[in-house]
């Protein structure tokens, strides 16, 4: 009976870890949000503001205002953080979620 369990916990294992790289694939997400629901006004004037600080010509900006612009992309990425709302389980807490129940069934 042990060994079946040992070997039941292996396959789990070797299963999750396999099919991690699979989740990996790069999605634009951009896209992604657009095709689940309609994106609130204030994200997009965000993002559209991250992409005009990327297209600008840093090369002519003096220290402090390159820092400035550091600090205000900063600024947005957090606030885009905090707008994101859900539970994201980790691959490691799934495998972990998963030996438990097969442990206590």
């Amino acid at each position: 009976m042990k060994k079946i369990t040992l070997y039941a916990m292996l396959l789990l294992v070797s299963l999750s870890s396999i099919s991690s790289p699979l989740f990996a694939t790069e999605k634009n997400p951009r896209e992604v949000v657009s095709n689940t629901r309609e994106v609130p006004a204030d994200v997009t004037k965000l993002v559209t503001r991250l992409e005009t600080i990327k297209a600008m010509d840093k090369s002519k900006l003096n220290r402090s205002e390159k820092k400035m612009l550091r600090k205000e992309i900063r600024a947005i990425k957090s606030e885009l953080k905090e707008k994101r709302h859900g539970v994201y389980v980790s691959v490691g807490a799934f495998i972990i979620i998963i030996l438990l129940l097969v442990i206590l069934l």
